[in-house]
């Protein structure tokens, strides 16, 4: 009886060290969840943790350089731009406006597609042909053009990038959850609750959404490097955000001209556009991996 608890009680230690080893032995990204929070937190102190005041104009201190180079102070450690605004300061401000879009678009249109894709997977037949032709059509339109008609039409502020990229992404989530929906219709515990009279509400709250929302995270999370660089584009192209709001794609649009003689106030803003996407990007394979049954080897 001993050896036979002894046996259990191995098995199970082994089993959770498995189980640990899944979940963090494939390579936390630690560089960039560390890069994330620092974006997340600018973004949650925005101009309370700037140095400086982000739209503060200072023409005797323009085109001042990074703290690095020649002729830069500390006190505008990223250099100032054609209005001698501080760099840094922009850029932290830049965060609260990016992540705010990327965050209200990603769950607006994340509820839309998978609403719709949870409708077309259950009902299917001509419920399901009609909206996925639907979704045909809009993804066969290239996003940026379909964005930019959008913008046009409506007047550039930040609630028109955030309607822009909810209408541009939702069929991605709905074809995705669509095909996860096709699959758990016909598992048993559906078809009990349908027999013990269960409404599709019910059905959909309780028994399907529950089982795709770890495909919704991992969707969301891959999803947010691609908002920052398409609300950037629309910022950049004079579609999106408008002075005097701080974004980092108004402040490419703001430096292009003056990129032979201050590089730094065109460059740094992309740096900080591609470490936040590449890191959130990584999270997301890492979320992808970690959350995939399919993909773990226990």
């Amino acid at each position: 009886m001993v050896d036979i608890d002894a046996s259990f009680a191995e098995l199970s230690r082994s089993r959770s060290q498995r189980m640990m080893r899944s979940l963090f032995g494939r390579g936390i990204p630690w560089w960039s969840l560390l890069i994330f929070g620092l974006v997340v937190i600018a973004a949650i102190g925005g101009e309370h943790v700037a140095p400086h005041d982000p739209n503060g104009l200072d023409l005797g201190s323009a085109f001042k350089p990074p703290s690095w180079l020649e002729g830069g102070s500390i006190d505008n450690l990223l250099g100032t731009d054609n209005l001698g605004r501080d760099i840094f300061s922009r850029i932290i401000a830049g965060a609260r406006v990016t992540l705010t879009v990327a965050v209200y678009a990603i769950v607006i249109s994340g509820g839309i597609g998978a609403l719709i894709g949870m409708i077309a997977g259950y009902f299917g037949k001509i419920v399901d042909t009609l909206i996925m032709r639907l979704v045909d059509i809009q993804m066969s339109i290239p996003s940026l053009a379909l964005a930019l008609v959008i913008a046009t039409v409506l007047s550039p502020s930040l609630i028109t990038v955030i309607v822009v990229i909810s209408i541009t992404y939702w069929t991605w989530y709905a074809r995705i959850i669509r095909g996860e929906i096709l699959s758990l219709k016909e598992r048993d515990y559906v078809a009990l609750a349908k027999v013990a009279g269960c409404s599709t509400a019910t059905i959909f709250v309780r028994h399907l959404l529950p089982n795709i929302l770890n495909t919704l995270l991992v969707l969301a999370s891959l999803q947010v490097g691609q908002v920052i660089i398409f609300e950037a584009s629309l910022s950049f192209l004079g579609l999106g955000i408008q002075s005097p709001d701080v974004s980092w794609g108004l402040m490419l649009a703001d430096a292009r001209n003056y990129i032979g003689n201050a590089w730094w106030a065109i460059t740094l803003p992309g740096v900080a556009i591609m470490l936040t996407c590449l890191s959130a990007n990584l999270i997301g394979d890492w979320l992808r991996d970690t959350l995939d049954p399919k993909r773990r080897q226990l």
